[in-house]
């Protein structure tokens, strides 16, 4: 039993070996300078950064989890996911509606332990996108916890822009992208 963990656990190393490996040859997008709303998200998230306790949470925490064939954590499908505006990590009152119907649903399971994705869409830098997909997972994590949802069962990773739903260059798109999702955990 503990060297399957061993195994699943050196099986998420090299995954992310090879993902950081990719990242490092990947050729980057051209700077652009900061518009003013891009100065006052940043100003928010590094308030929210002080409000929340930086390292709270560390990005990449409880990586091992049920997995599919590729090896990557399985999709709970009665946790909906949530979508944020453009640089922004607070809640609109529609995702905090479909985080009490997931505070519900994991209360109900009380067995589940459940990884909070944050995810960007492609605009900004990879370091200011994991940032800010970072926050928007701990914002859903608090949420959650002040539903009644306990701290342990819950962790929080971020994947920046690195996993869009949809690659399109569009605003559509984008809106997709601005997400958290639920991953469940052993």
């Amino acid at each position: 039993m503990k060297r399957a963990g061993v195994k699943s656990s050196m099986q998420v190393l090299v995954m992310m070996v090879f993902a950081a490996m990719l990242a490092v040859g990947c050729a980057k997008k051209p700077a652009t300078s900061p518009t003013a709303a891009d100065q006052a998200g940043a100003q928010q998230v590094t308030q929210g950064v002080e409000e929340m306790g930086a390292g709270e949470t560390g990005i990449g925490e409880g990586m091992v989890g049920d997995q599919n064939a590729m090896g990557m954590p399985q999709a709970v499908s009665s946790l909906e996911r949530i979508y944020f505006n453009f640089d922004r990590y607070d809640l609109s009152a529609e995702a905090q509606a479909t985080l009490v119907n997931n505070a519900n649903y994991l209360k109900a399971n009380s067995a589940q332990k459940v990884r909070i994705e944050g995810y960007c869409d492609e605009r900004g830098s990879d370091e200011y996108n994991l940032a800010l997909g970072e926050r928007r997972a701990l914002a859903t994590q608090k949420y959650l916890e002040s539903l009644g949802v306990a701290k342990d069962r819950l962790s929080v990773i971020s994947y920046g822009e690195e996993m869009p739903l949809d690659p399109a260059q569009t605003e559509a798109a984008y809106a997709m992208n601005r997400r958290a999702e639920f991953k469940v955990m052993p």
